[in-house]
Order: structure tokens, then sequence, then C-alpha cells
């Protein structure tokens, strides 16, 4: 089946079949491995990307699902050779260890601010809600979130 997305602002144009889920187009077809393959169940988060603005788990949207819509994965938040506000955050608060959840985590929480720019403790608590972390504190990841959120005009310009 042929379907057309935009991921990171680029459209393209792909032959998929009907059985192939978002994750594995982008990882697979567009070689965007920063979205990571982990239980393929919806169940860890690694796999989050925003669709059309909203955070979802790419292992359980079909690709062909895809068509039509706007996708933003970890590879389109850094510009212009400078980290993003939170990969910035991420580090300076030592929100991981392995990182292999950084990814989903990170797009779980940009899919927050762009919606609730100023967010509390509670609020950052739910949106990360679906992403498991299996060596970092979420204590960091929570105030990393919190301190990037500071410096939202950055944040929603990246998905512009």
């Amino acid at each position: 089946m042929k379907v057309k997305m935009n991921v990171n602002g680029r459209d393209y144009e792909l032959l998929v079949e009907p059985n192939w889920s978002l994750l594995d187009v982008l990882r697979d077809k567009l070689r965007l491995t920063g979205t990571k393959k982990g239980c393929e169940e919806g169940e860890c988060g690694a796999c989050t990307v925003i669709v059309d603005g909203k955070a979802v788990n790419s292992c359980l949207v079909l690709a062909v699902e895809a068509d039509g819509k706007k996708i933003f994965t970890i590879e389109g938040l850094a510009g212009n050779g400078e980290l993003h506000p939170l990969q910035r955050a991420f580090v300076e608060h030592h929100a991981f260890q392995c990182g292999f959840c950084t990814p989903g985590m990170i797009m779980s929480a940009l899919a927050l601010l762009n919606e609730k720019p100023n967010p509390t403790e509670e609020d950052v608590k739910k949106a990360i809600a679906g992403n498991l972390c299996r060596c970092a504190d979420y204590t960091n990841i929570i105030k990393a979130i919190l301190e990037a959120s500071k410096d939202v005009r950055h944040i929603i310009r990246s998905q512009s």
C-alpha cells in the first residue's frame, strides 16, 4: 500500500505492507532509529512519537493509519547544532542512564509542554506514566521536564 506522511517536516511517499507498524517504517524504511523498539505492545513507551500533536506509541499504530499525518520524532528535535531545551534539561538533571527510554520520554514531555506550557508536577507524572525507565531516577526526569517548561517558546517553535 502507498502512504504519504510528513516526518519531521519532510514529506515521504512510501510503499508499506498492511501489517507494518509506524515504528517499523520509521526505523527500517526511514532509518530514524532514535525511536526505540521495546515491548511492541504499547506498554513501555520507548517508541513514543508525536502524531498530529499527540503522543502515541508508534508500535500500536499501523503505517497505513499514519497516511496523511504529521509525525514528529526525536530526530526532529535538535536544530542548528544545539540541543532542544528538553534534551539539555535531561543532560543537566542527569535524567537518564542507559538512554534507551529517553527519546520516548522526551517525546511524551514535548507533547505535554506543547499542550500545557506550564505543567504541574502531577501533569508531568501523568504525561510520562506510559513511559517505563528501568535505570534512571524519575525524580530527575520530572525535574528536567519542569525545567524545560521555562523555555516554552522554543519548545513550541520546534514543531512548527
